[in-house]
C-alpha cells in the first residue's frame, strides 16, 4: 500500500528523472553519458512509477506498452545506422557528420565543440536506439520482478 506522500512525490520526481534521462541520451556525444546511461536513468524513473502504483494500475498501464517491440526497434535501428557506414566502405562510419543532413549533420566547429547538439552525425541516432533498447529491457525486467512479488504477496 502506497501513501499519498509517495504518490505525490513520484508525480514530480518521475517527470524530472525521465527528462534528465532524455537529456543524457541526446547529449551523449557531447558530454559523459549516452544511450546506455540515459536508458538506465529512464528505466529507473519508470521503476519509480511502477513501485508507487498498485498492481492492477500497473497491469492496465503496461498492457498497452510493447516493451519487447521497443527493444527490437532499438537493436534493429542501431544495426541499421551502423550499416549506413558501408556507403563509406566501413562499418560504423559516421556518414551523417558534416554532410548537411538537416538533423545532426551540421558542420563540426574547429577545435572543441562548444555544445552544438546538431553536429553529432550518426552518434545521436545510435544513442537514441541504445537508450530505447536499454529502457525497454530494464523496464521489462523490473516489471517482471514486480509482478512476481505481487503474485507471491497474494499467495
Amino acid at each position: 500500500m502506497t501513501t499519498v506522500i509517495i504518490k505525490t512525490t513520484t508525480k514530480f520526481l518521475a517527470a524530472l528523472i525521465l527528462t534528465f534521462g532524455a537529456y543524457i541520451i541526446l547529449h551523449g556525444h557531447l558530454t559523459p553519458g549516452g544511450g546506455f546511461q540515459g536508458g538506465a536513468v529512464v528505466a529507473s524513473g519508470l521503476a519509480l512509477l511502477i513501485v508507487a502504483c498498485e498492481g492492477d494500475v500497473i497491469m492496465e498501464r503496461f498492457k498497452r506498452v510493447p516493451l519487447s517491440a521497443l527493444e527490437s526497434v532499438g537493436a534493429l535501428g542501431f544495426l541499421g545506422v551502423a550499416t549506413l557506414g558501408f556507403m563509406g566502405y566501413t562499418f560504423f562510419r559516421n556518414v551523417i557528420a558534416n554532410s548537411g543532413f538537416p538533423l545532426f549533420g551540421d558542420p563540426t566547429p574547429p577545435g572543441i565543440n562548444p555544445g552544438y547538439l546538431n553536429t553529432g552525425g550518426t552518434l545521436p541516432y545510435m544513442n537514441i536506439f541504445v537508450g530505447t533498447k536499454v529502457l525497454a529491457g530494464l523496464t521489462s525486467i523490473i516489471l517482471v520482478f514486480y509482478l512476481l512479488l505481487e503474485v507471491r504477496k497474494d499467495e
